[in-house]
């Protein structure tokens, strides 16, 4: 889908915030889950967010792959923190996630991550996200709805 942001879309404090950390750990991120995470951003454009993540043994299921919960996990907090950089007054919860698993990583591989908004509405913001492998395989795929609160940021 084709942005054409405003003015304050473009240099909203939090969208910048973003962008001072390409190329950089995300071990500061506004998340604790996504500190934990511990990706590094690769690209951020209005309503796009980009980053990689080392599969670490600690996201790893019995197999040796990345758990279907840690990739989950990654999509949900790569989402949240793009829908968080949009630099709306309130807050935007997960309604739902939906999430399709479609091939394996094992530990020590970098997959990259993005997420990215198709449609983004005055209450309800929907938004897909992707996990793929450095053969270009797609890893998972999820689509998920975010609703704003009524918590201010």
């Amino acid at each position: 889908m084709l942005f054409l942001p405003t003015m304050n879309e473009i240099t909203n404090p939090r969208l910048e915030f973003f962008r001072s950390k390409i190329g950089k750990s995300m071990d500061d991120s506004p998340s604790p889950f996504g500190r934990w995470l511990n990706g590094k951003i690769i690209a951020v454009d209005y309503g796009r967010l980009v980053a990689d993540f080392t599969v670490r043994s600690e996201m790893t299921n019995p197999a040796g792959v990345l758990h279907g919960g840690a990739a989950s996990a990654i999509l949900d907090d790569l989402i949240g923190a793009m829908v968080y950089s949009l630099g709306r007054e309130y807050a935007y919860t997960s309604v739902n996630l939906t999430i399709d698993f479609l091939h394996a990583s094992r530990e020590g591989e970098v997959v990259i991550a993005t997420a990215e908004v198709v449609r983004e509405g005055k209450n309800i913001i929907h938004c897909e996200g992707r996990i793929v492998a450095g053969d270009s395989k797609v890893i998972a795929k999820c689509s998920t709805n975010l609703i704003q609160t009524s918590i201010k940021i």
